[in-house]
């Protein structure tokens, strides 16, 4: 029945948009110096992960076919997050597109999802457009929207940090 294929299709298409995670946020920085906050391990460290944990180790070859690995403790103590992937796309300074997984109990890196980084100049700022699709559930979506929510809001804050001519 092609009637009914078509609907699955929809339907499976429907559902898997459902389970993407989008946010857009604008940075007062320019777009160079706001994509070098992505591809700077030095930066990331400062800004990445939600407020109750800091990261402890950030590792990348931000080329395609690059690997990247970081690892995040929470602050009042428990399990140490690995997390890593592969660079997939690379366009400097407009777009990133990377895998992104946890490692299990095990060490061994679990269900992957994909991120998409675009940057886009305007005027002083930037804006970017964060998406990450592959989630399994809208829990496991909500769960990263809160959690990348947070890292750009430091990061917001690590740009407020630095001296102005840092940020030209």
């Amino acid at each position: 029945m092609p009637g009914s294929e078509r609907n699955t299709a929809n339907e499976r298409a429907s559902a898997e948009k459902d389970l993407e995670l989008t946010i857009t946020r604008t940075f007062d920085a320019p777009r160079d110096l706001v994509y070098e906050l992505f591809t700077e391990p030095e930066h990331i460290m400062k800004w990445m992960g939600p407020r109750d944990f800091e990261s402890k180790s950030f590792t990348q070859d931000a080329r395609v076919g690059g690997k990247w690995r970081g690892m995040m403790r929470p602050i009042k103590g428990g399990k140490d997050l690995w997390q890593g992937g592969t660079f997939l796309e690379i366009d400097p300074p407009r777009h990133i597109v990377y895998t992104f997984a946890w490692d299990d109990d095990s060490g061994q890196p679990g269900p992957e999802t994909v991120v998409t980084l675009d940057f886009e100049a305007r005027g002083g700022t930037t804006r970017l457009t964060f998406r990450q699709k592959g989630f399994t559930s809208r829990g496991e979506r909500d769960g990263h929207h809160g959690g990348w929510s947070e890292s750009f809001d430091k990061l917001d804050e690590h740009l407020a940090s630095m001296p102005k001519g840092a940020r030209e």
